[in-house]
């Protein structure tokens, strides 16, 4: 073996190196590789530049029976120090651990530990250390995790990747055409998680220029996020989502979003975000990116084992035991991601169903919903590699599942159990009359308002006794009023029956607004304007505005809608708040007479009109008439002011006296008959009131308990409403898969030019292929009839015989018989299997033998007799 120096790191005072560490944390590489990785570790080793100032783990897929040998092959290709990895080993820069046989790897506080594999070791058995270990280094080292994924075969380390990635780490795999074995990397670059993608000896440049790019974005945007307004970048970023996706993040918690941003930003090697926020703008494919991205979810069948146990063991029989004779449970189940949630949560009640054995009949609905709309096409498929076998019981994979070519695929009946739908929880209507909602590890992505706003949502969502179920860093917060724990530390919350008022629950709806109607006007009527002003026009403008009196247009209520001429002296605007009414403009000494004026105007058709009123030192006539023509200004009150000359005495003395006399007895006596008129129309008004007054103290009552009960039923409604959009979106996709089914079926039959007829178990018509109606006599009409009442060119009259036995006995039958025209067919009738394995009528062939039979018998003919 060559010897090769060392590097040495000098000694630092204790308070120097962790002042270091505190500054710069330590990014902590784990490598997985399988088969061919020996090649590929090499590889990538000996282009690690030194001093790296980084820490590498390998994992690698090992023989738990032989002695490990990995870590004297690596030393030999990298300068750094290479060791078999140990238990409470603390990691240190520069330095290679290397797994041992037979053990996983775990990270806590930055030391190894060694754990016994969860089930021993078998040949046929399935253990994923890298997955295992990629796993716990997120949790432990969070942005300063980063996975890499060599040659191998499998899908190990896929989900770590999942995990690296929605803690903010990062994530590389070799390129596939460059390694041994392309599976495991090809299944990591399938998540689209993978941030480089390169030969294994250009691995180590790509993690040195992502960690750069990602300090600078760090170091230039930390403090982005303490002081966000409408013109920050990171503002842009969020608008600029919401205008592309309808989905608003601005709830989310910020430090979250920094984080997807910034891997985002280090991808891109841009060093501030508002270079990202402009690059972000102009391209659309990258904001579908950034989406993706902030959709991360880490999820896997039976997650937190400890929560499906308490669910099945304590939760679901308490809740069982409220409706002793059955219903159809009910099940929201948000965020699904790619649905091993959902069908987790229907294997475990069908679980508990079987062991309970309750008396009453019970059926499942669960409704499971997320923002990503991949997730949910794969979540349909129901189909999952063969790592599940670590998280699904051996049990539940024989019952629940069957293995094919693609991997596990869910069964028929749990698959019917599942409705899966694209929903935004923040902004869709909830789901209603709910027994169990669980909303596990959404949260903690949420600020606190928005948390506030859910709670109260998913207890109005649930019936009595219903069930929520949180991840484990989540909790209900100060709605304890709200929901009661099972245990202490328990996760799972019922509901408590406490009347929530309306006000608390922030119900979601999407409102669409109706375009504004001069939005639909052609171009041509909203530009008319001006060009319709002919002559005329011009003229009357010009009366209405030198020689028409002041004028002024109100509604009932005097809320002035036109005026006309000038009205200075009339109407002044009060102080405080702008209030266009005109009882309140009104100059001071006409207050009372317009009043009086504008409520007998309503009473009568004809104009009101009072004359000679001072006003300062002018004298006006006051007139206002209740408007009935033209329809558009029906109901509404025209006020006119009127200026009247001063009339000049022409003597002094006792005719000036008299006039005054006169003018002032006149005033007076409209006062009087105005004072008793309206004396005589407010005792009648007060004792309609107080008749109507207890009316509406009734008609109110009524009408609060009415609004109540409408509020309810509205959410009820539009609850009821995303329910059946997402049964209908269900559907449709089924619908188009068997549609597509069907044609390919069709094609395929058709274009093997051999006569297939299925038949039921009562040997009734089925289908059958467009080649089959050459032996049989079939019309479309004949599906449903049975096969012997149908005429047929064969000579087989044992057909039916020979069906029935096939379905008694489940063993093929297949024979050569003959037909008119001398032709000769193979016949061949085998069961009908359905996914289920359920055996649901025949299959019959009949493949044209008749070139064979032909050649067969001239060659007899021509064969010399001995």
């Amino acid at each position: 073996m060559k010897n090769k120096p060392k590097i040495i790191t000098p000694k630092r005072s204790a308070d120097s190196s962790k002042l270091k560490t505190a500054q710069k944390p330590m990014p902590i590489v784990g490598i997985g590789a399988s088969a061919g990785g020996l090649e590929a570790l090499e590889d990538f080793f000996s282009h690690v530049k030194t001093p790296s100032n980084m820490a590498f783990i390998v994992i690698q897929h090992l023989d738990p029976s032989r002695k490990g040998i990995m870590a004297e092959l690596l030393d030999r290709c990298t300068e750094m120090k290479v060791t078999e990895a140990g238990n409470g080993m603390k990691v240190m820069p520069n330095c290679v651990y290397v797994i041992p046989p037979n053990r996983d790897l775990s990270i806590l506080h930055g030391s190894l530990l060694l754990l016994e594999p969860l089930e021993p070791f078998e040949p046929r058995g399935l253990r994923l250390p890298i997955n295992f270990f990629f796993q716990s280094l997120a949790d432990d080292q969070r942005e300063n995790a980063i996975g890499v994924i060599l040659s191998g075969m499998g899908s190990d380390g896929t989900p770590g990747v999942r995990a690296i990635k929605a803690k903010g780490g990062l994530c590389l795999a070799q390129l596939p055409e460059s390694a041994k074995f392309d599976s495991m990397p090809r299944n990591a670059i399938d998540t689209h998680l993978i941030d480089a993608i390169d030969r294994a000896e250009k691995l180590p440049t790509q993690i040195t220029e992502l960690l750069k790019h990602s300090r600078k974005a760090i170091k230039t945007d930390a403090k982005s996020i303490e002081k966000v307004n409408l013109a920050s970048p990171f503002q842009k970023i969020i608008v600029a989502l919401r205008d592309r996706t309808g989905n608003d993040f601005s709830l989310y918690k910020k430090n979250t979003l920094l984080r997807r941003i910034e891997r985002r930003m280090t991808l891109h090697q841009l060093d501030n975000m508002e270079l990202y926020a402009r690059y972000l703008r102009e391209n659309s494919q990258e904001q579908d990116l950034l989406f993706k991205e902030l959709l991360i979810g880490v999820t896997n069948f039976f997650r937190d084992k400890e929560v499906w146990a308490q669910l099945k063991s304590i939760a679901l029989p308490a809740l069982l035991a409220n409706y002793p004779k059955g219903k159809e449970l009910r099940v929201w189940v948000t965020a699904c991601s790619t649905g091993e949630e959902a069908y987790s949560l229907a294997m475990t009640i069908m679980d508990a169903l079987e062991d309970i054995k309750p008396r009453g009949h019970f059926t499942l609905q669960i409704f499971a919903t997320d923002l990503d709309h991949d997730a949910i096409n794969i979540a349909r498929q129901g189909i999952y590699p063969q790592s599940i076998e670590t998280d699904v019981s051996s049990q539940q994979l024989s019952r629940y599942f069957f293995k094919d070519e693609l991997g596990y695929r869910v069964t028929k009946q749990i698959r019917d159990m599942v409705i899966f739908a694209p929903q935004n929880i923040i902004m869709d209507p909830p789901f209603t009359k709910l027994d169990i909602i669980t909303c596990r590890n959404l949260l903690i992505y949420f600020g606190p308002e928005l948390q506030k706003r859910l709670i109260p949502l998913f207890h109005y969502a649930l019936n009595s006794h219903g069930s929520l179920v949180l991840g484990s860093a989540e909790s209900i917060g100060k709605f304890s009023e709200l929901f009661s724990t099972l245990n202490e530390n328990d996760r799972i919350f019922t509901r408590i029956d406490t009347p929530v008022q309306n006000n608390q629950i922030n119900f979601p709806t999407r409102i669409f607004p109706v375009l504004s109607l001069i939005e639909n006007e052609p171009e041509r009527n909203r530009n008319m304007s001006a060009d319709i002003l002919n002559l005329q026009t011009h003229a009357d403008h010009l009366v209405l505005k030198n020689y028409s009196p002041a004028a002024v247009l109100v509604n009932p209520a005097g809320d002035i809608i036109y005026i006309n001429g000038r009205t200075g002296k009339y109407l002044e605007p009060s102080a405080g708040k702008a209030n266009w009414n005109i009882n309140v403009m009104v100059h001071e000494e006409l207050q009372y007479h317009l009043n009086v004026a504008m409520k007998q105007a309503q009473t009568q058709t004809e104009p009101v009109t009072i004359p000679n009123l001072r006003v300062g030192s002018q004298h006006i006539n006051l007139t206002v008439q209740a408007i009935s023509k033209p329809k558009d200004l029906r109901g509404l009150l025209m006020i006119v002011f009127t200026d009247v000359p001063i009339p000049i005495n022409a003597s002094s003395g006792k005719q000036g006296e008299a006039e005054t006399i006169s003018q002032s007895e006149l005033e007076l006596k409209n006062a009087r008959n105005e004072v008793q008129a309206t004396r005589d129309q407010m005792q009648a008004a007060q004792e309609e009131l107080r008749s109507t007054n207890e009316e509406l103290q009734s008609t109110n009552e009524e009408l609060q308990s009415t609004n109540e009960e409408l509020t309810t039923s509205k959410e009820e409604m539009q609850s009821m409403n995303e329910e059946l959009q997402t049964v209908n979106t269900e559907l449709q996709s089924k619908v188009d898969d068997l549609s597509w089914v069907n044609n390919d079926m069709k094609n395929l039959l058709n274009s093997t030019e051999i006569a297939t007829v299925f038949l039921d178990n009562g040997l009734c018509v089925r289908r059958f292929t467009n080649y089959a109606t050459h032996l049989f006599k079939l019309l479309p009409g004949d599906v449903g009839r049975p096969l012997s009442d149908i005429a047929t060119e064969l000579d087989y009259a044992s057909l039916q015989d020979d069906a029935r036995t096939v379905l008694d006995t489940l063993v093929f039958v297949e024979k050569e018989i003959t037909a008119q025209s001398e032709r000769w067919f193979k016949v061949r009738i085998m069961p009908y299997r359905t996914q289920e394995n359920v055996i649901d009528g025949v299959v019959i062939t009949f493949t044209d033998i008749s070139e064979a039979k032909l050649l067969e018998s001239e060659l007899r003919k021509i064969r010399p007799t001995k």
